[in-house]
């Protein structure tokens, strides 16, 4: 009646359940909280416990103790105990882990999440239920409180359920899963009924010790009541008096009391009958889980049984289809014998077409490389003949130029002489009228009048003058049309110039462009003769010469 209530479920997390477990194993690191398993000594220590010759001794020496705050050993060794546990899962165990069950050794290392090490510690824990000891540590995890127990059951359900979702199944393991499914289920049943029942031991435990209370209570006030009328015996003689009238209302009360006390004693007796009922089906159910719990050991080692009769069967199924195959193999070995000596009667006309080809290969090539020599020679001789031919047609029509510039240099001698001709004549001109006023205004009279009478009979002086004048304004006048039209001249002759010259370079593109033409059709006929002699050759030598047609045929397009 006195013993402490264990935590309820809500109240453990998976971590702190685990590590209550891990309690057990009694390792020499200590494992009291979260903070002293970051450091992976520990849980290596409770690997070692569990499978000795997996974590042997050479393991367990590679984790190493002293650490103090240094995160990075930390890591290594949690990282180390990961690695171990994951190759005892997939090569003693033959199971693959999820990854939802893989933690994060970074957060456990910095920030010591109890999450991420519950997911580390349930590794374990299928560890220490899966390893050769397993029915040892099931019987330590079932002397663990009940809660523990419910959260550790929890863990191992789960894990289960992981592995048999990523693991291959068929018909058989199927229906012992679902079997031990149900085990796991019932087992968890029987756990709540039980702690159900335990619960109700306990409130009714607390209501017998309520009433047994109520009891002692009444027990005294009823002595006290004694004494009083015991007391005041003398005064209840007389039923009138105050006194009298209390004590049969007390009377009346005790009777009460006492059909009360009657009441709740047929209360506790019925109470301590259901209890017992109740001891009785929790020993029941105590010994159905121990059944569930062969039960599901039982089914472990089936388990075990079939994973083996399977890898049998998956080897033998496997050998008889080498078999068969070597058997399809060796039926077809004749076929394939009968097929080597085909080819090899076809591999020899094969060589012998392929030597002929290559014959005709290296001419082919030979004759292209000739080609090629040939078609750079043309093309440096077209490039030599082109770069003369235009400096011959230059040089004809730079001497034509300077001709024809030297014949209009003659002509506009000629003009020139002409005009300084003109000029002289009009000097000749001015000086003879300047010299005539002169000697005009020297003579006398008698000459005066005889000159009057000379020029009287040619022409006037003023006259003379305004004509000689009005002359040589249109000789100027002459002069500068003719000057604006030699401009225009030699504008529109320099234009004429570059059109001929123009014309010239394209005639003689043209030309060579013609020549050019006539070379290479003279080799396309030379060509086509030559392809023409080889017409009657075999298959292979016609193929190589419709490789020259199209080598021919990129060779004159671009020139086209």
């Amino acid at each position: 009646m006195e013993e402490t209530r264990p935590p309820p479920q809500a109240a453990l997390s998976l971590c702190d359940s685990l590590v209550i477990w891990l309690q057990t194993f009694n390792t020499a690191a200590p494992c009291q909280d979260v903070k002293q398993l970051t450091n992976g000594v520990a849980m290596a220590q409770v690997l070692h416990q569990i499978d000795v010759a997996w974590f042997n001794e050479s393991w367990l020496s590679r984790i190493k103790e002293d650490i103090g705050d240094n995160w990075r050993i930390k890591a290594s060794n949690l990282k180390k105990v990961l690695q171990g546990i994951m190759s005892y899962y997939n090569e003693f165990l033959g199971q693959q882990v999820s990854e939802e069950l893989i933690p994060d050794l970074t957060q456990i290392t910095e920030c010591a999440d109890s999450v991420e090490l519950g997911r580390l510690l349930q590794l374990i824990l299928g560890c220490a239920v899966n390893c050769e000891k397993k029915q040892e540590h099931i019987q330590n995890i079932m002397t663990l409180e009940e809660s523990v127990q419910h959260v550790v059951m929890t863990a191992i359900q789960e894990l289960m359920s992981k592995e048999i979702l990523s693991s291959p199944t068929n018909d058989a393991l199927g229906e012992l899963e679902q079997q031990l499914k149900r085990a796991l289920e019932d087992l968890q049943e029987a756990l709540a009924e039980k702690e159900e029942l335990r619960q109700r031991c306990q409130e009714l435990d607390m209501q017998v010790t309520a009433l047994q209370d109520e009891k002692n209570s009444l027990v005294s006030e009823n002595e006290m009541m004694n004494e009083k009328l015991d007391q005041l015996d003398g005064s209840f003689d007389d039923p009138n008096t105050m006194v009298a009238k209390k004590y049969f209302h007390a009377q009346l009360q005790l009777e009460q009391l006492q059909e009360e006390n009657f009441r709740l004693e047929a209360a506790k007796d019925d109470y301590r009958v259901h209890c017992e009922e109740l001891e009785k089906q929790l020993i029941e159910f105590q010994h159905r889980n121990d059944e569930l719990t062969s039960l599901a050991e039982e089914t472990r080692a089936l388990k075990d049984e079939i994973d083996v009769l399977r890898a049998t069967s998956d080897k033998a199924s496997k050998l008889e289809s080498t078999v068969e195959v070597y058997r399809q193999k060796l039926q077809d070995l004749n076929d394939l014998r009968k097929q080597v000596k085909t080819l090899q009667e076809t591999n020899m006309m094969y060589m012998h077409n392929t030597v002929s080809l290559e014959e005709e290969l290296k001419k082919a090539n030979a004759a292209r490389t000739q080609l090629e020599t040939y078609k750079r020679q043309v093309q440096d001789l077209h490039s030599k003949l082109s770069s003369e031919s235009k400096r011959a047609d230059t040089l004809a029509f730079e001497m034509k130029r300077l001709e024809e510039k030297h014949e209009a240099l003659l002509k506009e001698k000629e003009r020139l002489i002409e005009q300084r001709d003109a000029l002289k004549e009009t000097n000749e001109e001015l000086r003879c009228s300047q010299v005539q006023q002169d000697h005009l205004n020297q003579t006398d009279a008698s000459a005066t009048k005889s000159y009057e009478n000379l020029a009287a009979e040619i022409m006037p002086v003023e006259y003379r003058e305004v004509f000689i004048r009005l002359q040589h304004e249109n000789k100027m006048l002459r002069l500068q049309q003719e000057g604006t039209e030699n401009e225009r001249i030699e504008e529109l002759q320099e234009q004429l110039e570059q059109k001929h010259r123009r014309m010239n370079e394209l005639e003689t593109e043209q030309r060579l462009s013609k020549e050019r033409v006539r070379e290479l059709q003279q080799q396309i006929e030379d060509l086509q003769k030559s392809l023409q002699e080889h017409g009657a050759k075999p298959e292979g030598e016609s193929k190589s010469s419709h490789a020259w047609r199209h080598l021919i045929c990129a060779y004159i397009r671009p020139a086209n």
